[in-house]
């Protein structure tokens, strides 16, 4: 592959963000970026992300890895292109008002990430946008944009409220309720020590609120937070 001097982000961002490209004569390429990284969805969907490698998504993909090396630098940016052909575009319905649309935003986000889990991990760490996650930048910050708060606070509230949704696609990857495998435990542990932990018990046997309910439930305590917050300024 020989030296690059570029950096790793410098990568991604012309992998993701690439210039226009003029036709060349010649065969069509055989494969695109798009294409490669579809098939590397596929092997994290059926063995998760730390089977992804260059080699892997050639053997299936029917090439060597030298070849992929002509359409991506590495799996660096390969995972990058994973993760925003899994964000996928935002609905761009509209909206009565900021909570709705911030609602059906955080909704959205979690829709798709709870199909592929294994992109909490990527979503979490520093990178670079690309294409599709900068749109649903801009799908958030619309629904915020009345809203009398500060650039930066839109943000952070977009960011506590990715951070609400991205926890419980984590939480629920393994197709179990956290909920109901942790209501099970306690229970066994009541049973002998409720009367030590009478406030736990009386939770755990309260059946006035429904469980399963967290991403809901803690959506509306953000948005019912910021609500206070512009009343407290107006």
């Amino acid at each position: 592959m020989g030296e690059r001097d570029q950096s790793p982000d410098s990568g991604v961002l012309a992998v993701l963000w690439p210039e226009p490209a003029s036709p060349k004569p010649g065969p069509k390429p055989r494969f695109t970026v798009a294409g490669i990284a579809d098939a590397a969805i596929e092997v994290a969907d059926a063995h998760g992300l730390e089977a992804v490698t260059m080699q892997q998504v050639a053997a299936d993909l029917g090439t060597t890895k030298m070849a992929l090396y002509r359409y991506l630098p590495g799996r660096a940016e390969l995972l990058a292109v994973m993760l925003d052909r899994v964000l996928g575009q935002p609905d761009r319905a509209e909206h009565n008002d900021w909570r709705e649309g911030l609602a059906a935003w955080a909704h959205g986000i979690h829709r798709q990430c709870a199909q592929h889990p294994w992109v909490v991990e990527l979503a979490q760490e520093p990178h670079l946008p690309g294409p599709h996650e900068l749109s649903w930048y801009e799908s958030g910050l619309a629904a915020t944009a009345e809203l009398p708060l500060a650039g930066g606070e839109k943000l952070d509230l977009l960011a506590l409220v990715v951070g609400h949704v991205l926890s419980l696609v984590r939480q629920h990857a393994a197709g179990v309720s956290p909920e109901d495998v942790l209501a099970a435990g306690v229970t066994a542990i009541l049973s002998r020590h409720g009367t030590e932990h009478p406030h736990t018990l009386a939770a755990f046997t309260d059946g006035s609120h429904a469980r399963n309910t967290a991403l809901e439930f803690g959506l509306e305590r953000i948005l019912d937070g910021v609500e206070q917050l512009i009343a407290g300024r107006t």
